[in-house]
């Protein structure tokens, strides 16, 4: 019927090319490494159908017959870095090599900044991503739990490494924008917080401030280590 919308099609459902004809230009591999190159320098809303032509050399129209759609150059894109990650023999120590799964995506999502933006459902069946869940999956047969079980551990797992980098990004981006430097910012916030705890208004969170302070800094590995630790301690025991 005229006027009807497309129906929607997984880009990995399209050949990449046709059996006939002359052979493409770029390859999709090329068009996902162009994207994440510009994302990586520039940031994610920095992709567009345009600038990704420009960095191949190609006319923007003639992109759309390699990606359709806007969506499809993301799952590209994170297809592409999914394909970064390491696939190693399993340990048979299930928390163990979680915890590598954990260390390892969280060095991906800060080598590639713009990546939790992208995470979700949508991006996360293509052929790279579909080989690291496996592989995650075969790190959790030693855990003696129901197949839909390790698949709810390795998504919170993998929400809680995200929520965790993109905090760290958020804090450095910001630190990035101050007119002065982070240290002063702090120091100054840091003071006005010290008075609002001395008026005596807020006791219990003078009381965590306290023992903050005979604790000594704070880590972030320490955190970031303790924060995958509950996850799986609440799915396997300590």
């Amino acid at each position: 019927m005229a006027g009807r919308a497309a129906e929607p099609q997984v880009i990995w459902t399209r050949p990449e090319r046709a059996g006939r004809g002359p052979r493409p230009a770029h390859s999709r591999a090329d068009i996902a490494a162009a994207a994440v190159r510009i994302a990586d320098a520039e940031g994610l809303d920095a992709v567009s159908m345009r600038h990704v032509a420009a960095e191949l050399g190609c006319g923007t129209m003639s992109l759309y017959n390699y990606v359709p759609r806007k969506e499809d150059l993301y799952e590209l894109m994170v297809d592409a870095v999914s394909g970064e990650h390491e696939l190693w023999e399993p340990s048979g120590d299930w928390r163990a090599d979680m915890l590598r799964v954990a260390h390892q995506t969280r060095g991906l999502m800060r080598r590639h900044p713009w990546l939790p933006r992208l995470m979700s459902s949508f991006y996360g069946f293509s052929p790279n991503a579909l080989r690291y869940v496996e592989h995650c999956l075969a790190c959790l047969d030693p855990l003696d739990v129901s197949g839909g079980t390790r698949v709810e551990l390795f998504a919170m797992l993998n929400s809680v490494v995200t929520m965790f980098v993109a905090n760290e990004l958020a804090t450095a981006e910001r630190a990035r924008s101050l007119p002065w430097s982070p240290e002063r910012e702090s120091a100054m916030r840091g003071e006005y917080l010290r008075e609002r705890i001395a008026s005596g208004a807020y006791p219990r969170l003078a009381a965590v401030f306290a023992e903050g302070a005979a604790a000594g800094a704070v880590d972030p590995e320490a955190v970031f280590e303790r924060a995958v630790a509950r996850v799986l301690d609440g799915f396997g025991g300590g």
